[in-house]
């Protein structure tokens, strides 16, 4: 009698380990397919803005991009700052994105001045 109830346990034990393997590689698909799409934008993002010009627009900007992750804008002395935050590159792989991850274009009343981390240091403290 004690034999049937150890195979049966041995049984029910291979059964679970089994389809717990089932269950990551499943998410693992997931996750293979949410960073390719994460991928693609950040190299599309990456390579519009490296052929931006001063001078454009903020509404061509858009378009061209779409909507931003993240959006600044204040204004000191009349003058209008905006900075757009678009995804460029993943440093948490976490399904959520954070400025890090970013590459912010700046422009002053509307015309693009520059992007990357190097444009933000010439701006003027936020109110």
């Amino acid at each position: 009698m004690k034999f049937p109830k150890l195979a049966a346990v041995g049984v029910m034990t291979a059964l679970t380990l089994g389809l717990q393997g089932c269950v990551v590689a499943i998410g693992d698909r997931e996750n293979i397919s949410s960073d390719s799409s994460f991928t693609k934008k950040e190299k599309q993002n990456r390579k519009a803005i490296s052929s931006f010009n001063p001078g454009m627009t903020l509404a061509t900007v858009q378009n061209q991009l779409g909507t931003p992750e993240f959006i600044d804008l204040w204004t000191v002395d009349g003058t209008q700052y905006n900075v757009l935050y678009y995804r460029t590159q993943r440093v948490h792989a976490d399904g959520m994105t954070t400025r890090d991850e970013c590459t912010p274009v700046v422009f002053i009343d509307g015309v693009l001045k520059g992007t990357g981390e190097l444009a933000l240091q010439y701006l003027p403290a936020k109110n």
